[in-house]
């Protein structure tokens, strides 16, 4: 028997799915909570309970794939390691575009002297001594490295030098824009290569996890990893480009989502514990987002499925909304459901909210905690970083004896930032434990932090909530009310009728008049035109009414809480390559190659070598990741200009994809 092992790990947690091959079935699947900071521990409990449920022999499982959204929530959350850009041949007006300062969050930058031009000629010479003291004078605490060169795409060697100088110097990673998309734009390329560096410590700890499991349990298959688009890759070239991860378990979660239901027009809404990813599915495939992958407020040059993604899930902070009304908003911020964190430290949590219920007034800091997530102690970090991290150390905090003055909270804002603690506070799962609509953790701790949270005061001076059980029907509808709005986003922005600013659509007094079928002297009504395919593990909890709010059926597949696991073996490998031919004149063609551009007489002839030099390189690329039978598709887009009855080249743009499943293990080996 040949069985397939599809993993994904969550923000809270990491689902297990063991499918049949030959039967095409789901056989078994398992949930453990996401481990921090040793994401071993849940990605091992996940694949040893989903085994154990089969009743399988590790040695028979042909091939493992993962998903994973932590790459996704870190960028809508603002996590990730710190990094430095390298940047060469850049003025600061270019390093200002594309959201590139808000992507730094103040990481240092180092400006070299250097790039190329169009055509990809040398503009200035790059001072690689400039570069060596600039490294030596950085501190300890960075990461990984981001470089980009102006016209890197044209011509990577700058970018290239500088590269191996780093690893050389400092041992610590670095992505090269070019490496990670060949379009034009330097400063979005930049953009792209920061955000990659940010998240290759991340995403190399899970990838290592999942290894690292799977041989000690005697899985020897070989491990893929799902890609923003859905495609799978080897689980090497993930480690070199994690940016491509990126919306990895919404794109997984898709093509769990046509597998399960068979639905080919639909809107796929996949709720996790910190965003809800919706897409439009049609003709049974998911819509690839020309403009590259958008998370949260970065666009970059990822190519993903046209997903919208918003911070808002099951874990999703509550927030009180200022002014004399109050009222909630949750997320985009996830924190540890105090259900969960009374799970894992009950003595603290309930002596806290104990004492906090024994008072009047509430604590300011509203029963709030903040838990590390470090091994070891973090290098790299300010004094009052370091003044936290220290009261830390013997473990969890209520957030007021973590943090002892309005000084301090900034700081505490770049550990979270950093991934070193988290936060954990009133969240959605915590008023479904109230309801009694799930009981996973402990719901005496939801009971208490939420009758706690009611005592706050609005702006008019009365309390949020006149019970803990009030508030908790508040924060189900505020979820319900939020995901509706997401959901008409993705339809009005999908429609055939092209409609402008469908952010702003979804929130018009017309739309909330007809989705509440207003009956008057204007007669109103307004419901999604396709059905909803609703996804995680709690959408079974809340979608119900999502459904019946937007006029539509509502879908809730069996093993749709592990959609992400299942889509995760089911896709196949894709690799392209991409490359340009440009001219400077009449008879001179240039070839842009990864070792800089060679020139030729004929324009058929260019456009041969870059072919061929594109068909090697994505062959070699899925050979990399498995595949054996290869399929090619090659796309030509050539700009002439017609001048005096003639047509004159201006440029050609390549794209060569390879594409084919995995080679499927047989008999232990792989």
């Amino acid at each position: 028997m040949t069985y397939l092992l599809g993993v994904d790990t969550g923000g809270t947690y990491t689902d297990a799915v063991i499918i049949d091959e030959a039967a095409d079935r789901v056989i078994a699947s398992a949930k453990a909570l996401t481990s921090r900071p040793d994401l071993a521990i849940g990605v091992g409990g996940a694949i040893d309970a989903a085994i154990a449920d089969a009743q399988v022999d590790p040695a028979d499982i042909a091939m493992v794939s993962l998903s994973t959204t932590l790459a996704t929530n870190a960028l809508v959350e603002g996590q990730g390691g710190r990094i430095a850009l390298v940047a060469i041949g850049f003025g600061d007006g270019e390093l200002a575009r594309a959201g590139l300062t808000d992507a730094l969050r103040g990481d240092p930058v180092i400006r070299l002297a250097g790039g190329h031009n169009h055509a990809g000629g040398e503009v200035a010479a790059l001072d690689l001594a400039q570069l060596k003291d600039a490294l030596a004078a950085l501190d300890a605490g960075i990461t990984g490295f981001a470089v980009a060169a102006s016209f890197a795409t044209r011509n990577p060697a700058h970018e290239i030098a500088v590269r191996d100088m780093i690893r050389d110097a400092t041992g610590k990673p670095a992505s090269c824009s070019h490496e990670l998309s060949q379009a034009l734009g330097g400063p979005k390329r930049a953009l792209t290569a920061v955000l990659n560096a940010r998240l290759i410590g991340m995403l190399d700890r899970l990838i290592t996890a999942c290894e690292s499991h799977l041989n000690a349990v005697g899985i020897s298959a070989r491990l893929m990893v799902v890609r923003g688009d859905g495609a799978l890759v080897s689980a090497d070239i993930a480690r070199e480009k994690p940016i491509e991860t990126i919306l990895s378990g919404p794109a997984a979660s898709i093509a769990g989502a046509s597998w399960l239901t068979g639905e080919t027009d639909a809107l796929v809404s996949d709720i996790g514990g910190t965003t809800t990813d919706v897409c439009l599915l049609r003709n049974g495939r998911p819509k690839i987002d020309p403009q590259g992958a958008r998370v949260g407020p970065f666009r970059t040059m990822v190519e993903a499925v046209a997903m919208r993604t918003t911070g808002l899930g099951g874990d999703s902070e509550v927030h009180v909304v200022d002014g004399l009304d109050g009222g909630l908003r949750l997320g985009p911020r996830r924190l540890m459901p105090i259900s969960l964190a009374a799970h894992q430290y009950p003595d603290l949590v309930h002596a806290a909210l104990d004492r906090g219920l024994a008072q009047d007034i509430p604590a300011s800091d509203g029963g709030q905690f903040i838990i590390p997530l470090w091994a070891e102690m973090p290098v790299g970090l300010d004094a009052r970083e370091q003044t936290i991290a220290g009261r830390l150390q013997d473990g969890p905090l209520r957030l007021g004896h973590a943090v002892q003055s309005r000084m301090e909270g900034p700081a505490l804002a770049r550990l979270v930032g950093r991934g070193l603690v988290m936060m954990a506070g009133v969240t959605p799962s915590d008023a479904s434990h109230m309801l009694g609509l799930v009981d996973a953790w402990d719901k005496e701790a939801a009971e208490k932090a939420l009758t706690l949270f009611a005592r706050r005061r609005t702006g008019a001076g009365t309390r949020l909530a006149a019970s803990g059980e009030a508030l908790a029907r508040d924060i189900i509808d505020q979820l319900t009310a939020q995901t509706v709005d997401c959901l008409l986003q993705a339809g009005f922005a999908e429609d055939d009728q092209e409609w402008p600013d469908p952010a702003a659509l979804a929130q018009h007094p017309l739309t909330k008049a007809g989705l509440d079928r207003h009956q008057g002297v204007i007669q109103m009504q307004m419901s999604l035109g396709v059905p909803v395919i609703g996804l995680g593990a709690s959408a079974s909890t809340y979608y119900g009414a999502v459904g019946k709010r937007l006029g539509t059926r509502m879908v809730l597949p069996e093993h749709g809480g592990v959609a992400n696991a299942i889509g995760a073996v089911v896709g196949q490998v894709r690799m392209h390559a991409t490359g340009t031919v440009t001219s400077a004149g009449e008879g001179a063609f240039a070839v842009h190659l990864p070792d800089g551009p060679k020139t030729y007489a004929d324009r058929d002839e260019a456009l041969g070598v870059l072919e061929a030099a594109l068909r090697s390189e994505a062959e070699g690329l899925v050979r990399a990741s498995g595949v054996e039978e290869i399929r090619f598709s090659v796309a030509r887009d050539i700009s002439e200009i017609t001048v005096e009855s003639r047509a004159m080249f201006i440029e050609a743009t390549l794209r060569v994809e390879a594409s084919g499943r995995p080679r499927i293990a047989h008999g232990g080996s792989d």
